[in-house]
């Protein structure tokens, strides 16, 4: 089940917040978990068994990792315990998501040599990425005595489960949300209202903006090599570059408003990524809580910046293949991490990592540092490696061909100026963010760009619903 579906916006969310509403407190998280269930449940089907026996382990787990009298007894066994239960998250992502990648390069090389290989061939779990991730979160954290383990299983599922942000994220680390588990919330009907404008706001990016991109997008960057010219392979990336950030920035924020209007404060995932000056702040702000995750669950244990430069270097290289292997089981992801990666090694060693205003121009390095990223999605967006270095060759060898006939008939009047409207975030200001500002600010234009979305805005976006013309969101895949 999509947020932008028709059974989601005129069925299960409305019975889901009246449910929320009108039934006593105590039963919000139990309301919220089965829901969840039977959320993931309508677009996973029997993977939701899967998911269950990831969460059992997990709960069970939990108790006996923490570092005092309910734990095991001693340091030593609770680490193995910890590497057991971190191994058993990791091999049902490995299996599940990379099994496939893994046999087809297997299988290649025993092409070479004239054998023959089998590839395994199966079905990505939904957000598989994100649970695993969240169940390794909360088992560490629970280790690391930043949280007691939850005894109540109806908890634990609201916790894993909770439908905003199971699919797609945000990635909400145990010790950031543990404390909203309790069931004291007091004023419904405010956080109703709050989350609603911003579920709104998500809405509009995704059905209006996003889902009128896709097709020329799709037709960029299927241009056969030969037929790629310059113009196609600018406009292509630019446009990908906007459809994905308000495809995922959209999510984000319907899952946020979502996750309020239930009771909960999710963590913030993008604040104006494209206004950043140097790499190292756009991975500040884009998917911030995947940032955060590698940072204290990776980065962090394996030293960080704390063991001098090449220690430092080799860390951000690692963390940095991770997380484009990560987004997805492919060499395009792969690279992309590897470029993102030797672009954070080398701003770290020029210097250029520190504040935004340290060096240089503002603008000039807000337009470069635009530029890297924009080339980096050409790897993320790309169906193959030599697709998207085709594109990248076109994109620094000027020509006058224009746009081929397919990728023209995709480029519609309106396409091309939701394209115009769209690039304007290459141009704003790192700061207000739009959401923060429309959930929490009391002033006149808040209140004025809330009308507007929640009036024009929303009623456009579900039109477009109601018509058929949305799409999956992009993060569904990872």
């Amino acid at each position: 089940m999509s947020f932008v579906s028709p059974l989601f916006l005129w069925y299960f969310l409305p019975a889901m917040l009246v449910a929320v509403l009108v039934c006593p407190r105590a039963w919000r998280n139990g309301i919220i978990a089965v829901g969840s269930l039977v959320f993931y449940a309508t677009g996973a089907g029997s993977f939701t068994l899967l998911l269950i026996a990831c969460m059992v382990v997990n709960f069970l787990a939990g108790p006996a990792l923490e570092p005092d009298d309910w734990g095991l007894g001693g340091s030593s066994r609770r680490r193995r315990l910890l590497i057991g239960v971190i191994g058993f998250d990791l091999s049902i992502l490995l299996v599940w998501k990379y099994a496939g990648f893994a046999t087809e390069q297997i299988a290649w090389f025993a092409q070479l040599f004239g054998g023959d290989f089998p590839v395994a061939e199966l079905a990505l779990p939904i957000g598989i990425s994100f649970f695993t991730f969240h169940h390794i979160s909360y088992v560490v954290d629970i280790y690391r005595g930043e949280r007691r383990a939850l005894r109540n299983p109806v908890s634990f599922g609201t916790y894993i489960a909770m439908f905003p942000q199971l699919a797609a994220g945000p990635i909400v680390r145990y010790h950031e949300i543990a404390d909203q588990l309790p069931q004291h919330r007091q004023h419904r009907l405010d956080d109703i209202a709050a989350g609603f404008p911003r579920f709104a706001l998500g809405l509009c990016k995704k059905a209006v903006i996003a889902d009128s991109l896709a097709p020329f997008v799709a037709a960029c960057f299927s241009t056969p090599a030969d037929e790629m010219t310059f113009a196609i392979a600018w406009l292509g990336a630019i446009a990908f570059t906007l459809q994905l950030f308000f495809d995922f920035s959209g999510y984000s924020d319907m899952a946020i408003g979502l996750g309020r209007m239930l009771g909960f404060r999710l963590p913030e995932n993008f604040a104006r990524p494209y206004s950043a000056v140097t790499i190292t702040e756009f991975w500040r702000r884009w998917h911030m809580s995947l940032s955060r995750w590698f940072r204290d669950y990776v980065y962090i244990p394996l030293g960080g910046n704390r063991s001098g430069g090449h220690k430092t270097y080799r860390n951000l290289w690692i963390v940095f293949v991770l997380t484009g292997f990560w987004h997805g089981a492919a060499w395009t992801y792969v690279v992309w991490g590897v470029y993102h990666g030797a672009l954070l090694v080398l701003e770290r060693a020029t210097g250029r990592a520190g504040t935004p205003e340290s060096t240089g121009p503002r603008i000039a390095r807000r337009a470069l540092t635009l530029v890297l990223v924009i080339i980096g999605w050409v790897f993320f967006r790309a169906p193959d490696l030599a697709q998207a270095l085709s594109m990248i060759g076109h994109m620094f060898t000027p020509d006058f061909d224009g746009l081929t006939d397919v990728a023209a008939s995709a480029l519609t009047n309106q396409r091309l100026v939701l394209l115009l409207l769209a690039a304007g975030v290459f141009v704003l200001p790192a700061t207000p963010v739009m959401g923060p500002l429309l959930e929490s600010a009391r002033t006149k234009p808040a209140n004025a760009l809330r009308v507007g979305i929640m009036t024009v805005g929303i009623a456009y976006a579900t039109i477009l619903v109601a018509t058929g013309t949305f799409s999956p969101f992009l993060y569904y895949q990872f």
